[in-house]
């Protein structure tokens, strides 16, 4: 049976009042869709919910889970819209969850939220720290689900105004697991015409928004190469074919793919970070959105690159952080061989295929000039490269417009493009998709921590305007879809 065929069925099982009459909301006007999106952010910050929305984010940091083992936190998901009266479809890319709220017929417009948590230890003392060692939401997914809940509210409470079916798109495995690209697999964007995707921030401002028309941020994928030589002595190294000197020559050269092979005026220029180091299990350490944790030097250079962007500055454009070297480990023996990792960004497929090419042929080549051998490992398995994320231009200037009608223009703010990756792009790759990241940063609370850190906490104080701007997108995505083609009907029917 497909996808949206068990949706209907779901639907007719399960919404037990009738299709509402949507004379009304098709009759909106301009200023109507305006004050649909201030009422939505009114309704968000109303204290039951406001605490509702807080407290189950509270639950799902209490409780973090990695790529596909978020088990639990897929179970409160399903609670909360069975409490709602939302039905949803379950499992899906192992622990995903899909919600429908509307009419259950087309057109559909999806919201997505990611639940996964990441594999490191808590820092912060406080009574909601994670309970469980060694995981921790220290990239703000359980605010990004509880936001995509607290839309569901709204959109429940309003749904007379919905003109069509809204999907809520709970996924897993963002963290370089690739759980986009198994929800698409499983059929959820089928017949979807648009979905719609969000990150907090920590450098925007509460009641700040910010994004881009067209690339927002890089792909990226990761490597790893073994370098073989022959150990020894190191007091008679003319016996041993030494692969530290030849390792460190590779990755030398490896930084010339960005300096001297890249166009310096390229806004789109490839980006390679070698990224993992002995003691850390992260091949994705210089990402911002993927890999366990930054280091401390890579947590200053990219916040460095953030602070710029969100303030309009000017962004570094090539970036080279050498992060994983291992080798031998006494201090008089050179070893056999040597392991380095690291991932390898892009903003545009060519540049991206050519990059991938040209790290093989770099790390074999320089290998055997110092008479090692080498293999390299792209994980394509293990960790799928993401595509770049690819905003959608006829969306951006939809998104200004909800957005500005719900914070005031002046709080939409155009940014650079990221170095990091998100597998938000994957949906892109198949339907028109939109991803902006949300402010959260209130200077009377004090500076907060960066994503990825241990010391990473959500300022509560955003979900409702995440909430309402997920519910306002859809609502009125619809809504202005539905009254463009019954002008376009009404235009066949005058020329008939």
């Amino acid at each position: 049976m497909g996808f949206f065929k068990c949706v209907f069925l779901i639907l007719s099982f399960l919404l037990l009042d009738p299709v509402p009459s949507f004379a009304d909301s098709s009759s909106l006007s301009s200023k109507g869709f305006s004050e649909v999106s201030a009422n939505f952010l009114n309704f968000a910050r109303k204290k039951e919910v406001f605490d509702w929305i807080v407290g189950v984010r509270r639950k799902i940091h209490e409780n973090p889970e990695l790529g596909y083992e978020e088990f639990e936190t897929s179970k409160l998901i399903r609670a909360e819209l069975n409490e709602m009266g939302i039905p949803y479809k379950h499992p899906i890319a192992v622990t995903g969850v899909v919600g429908f709220i509307g009419s259950g017929k087309p057109p559909f417009v999806g919201l997505r939220a990611d639940m996964d948590a990441l594999p490191m230890q808590e820092m912060v003392e406080w009574e909601h720290k994670s309970k469980v060692p060694g995981k921790m939401h220290a990239c703000g997914h359980d605010g990004h689900v509880a936001m995509l809940l607290g839309a569901a509210k709204i959109l429940q409470e309003h749904s007379e105004l919905l003109q069509g079916t809204v999907l809520l798109v709970f996924q897993p495995a963002e963290e370089g697991g690739g759980g986009a690209k198994k929800m698409i697999d499983a059929g959820v964007l089928e017949n979807v015409e648009a979905i719609f995707g969000l990150h907090v921030s920590h450098y925007l401002p509460i009641g700040e928004i910010a994004s881009r028309a067209g690339p927002i941020l890089a792909g990226s994928g990761v490597f790893e190469a073994v370098i073989n030589g022959k150990g020894g002595h190191a007091a008679i190294p003319q016996h041993s074919i030494d692969p530290i000197l030849a390792a460190s020559n590779v990755i030398v050269s490896l930084q010339h793919l960005v300096s001297r092979e890249a166009d310096p005026l390229d806004s789109q220029m490839p980006l390679l970070s070698i990224s993992e180091m002995t003691g850390n299990a992260a091949l994705s350490v210089a990402s911002l959105f993927g890999g366990p944790c930054l280091t401390i030097e890579t947590i200053g250079d990219t916040l460095t690159t953030v602070s710029s962007v969100c303030q309009g500055k000017s962004q570094q454009t090539e970036v080279v952080t050498v992060a994983k070297f291992q080798g031998g480990g006494a201090f008089n023996v050179i070893p056999d061989s040597v392991t380095i990792g690291g991932t390898f960004r892009a903003f545009s497929k060519k540049s991206f295929t050519q990059l991938r090419q040209r790290i093989e042929e770099v790390i074999i080549g320089q290998a055997t000039v110092q008479r090692c051998n080498a293999t390299v490992d792209f994980l394509d398995k293990e960790k799928p490269i993401f595509p770049a994320t690819v905003n959608d231009k006829g969306l951006h200037e939809y998104f200004r417009e909800v957005a500005g009608d719900m914070l005031g223009i002046r709080n939409v703010k155009e940014m650079q493009p990221l170095m990091g990756s998100e597998d938000f792009s994957f949906y892109q790759e198949v339907i028109p998709g939109y991803f902006f990241f949300l402010g959260m940063m209130d200077e009377t609370k004090g500076k907060l921590a960066s994503i990825h850190s241990p010391f990473f906490k959500i300022n509560e104080d955003a979900l409702p305007y995440g909430a309402a701007l997920h519910a306002s997108l859809a609502t009125r995505y619809l809504l202005e879809l539905q009254q463009k083609t019954t002008l376009l009907s009404g235009k066949q029917h005058d020329e008939l």
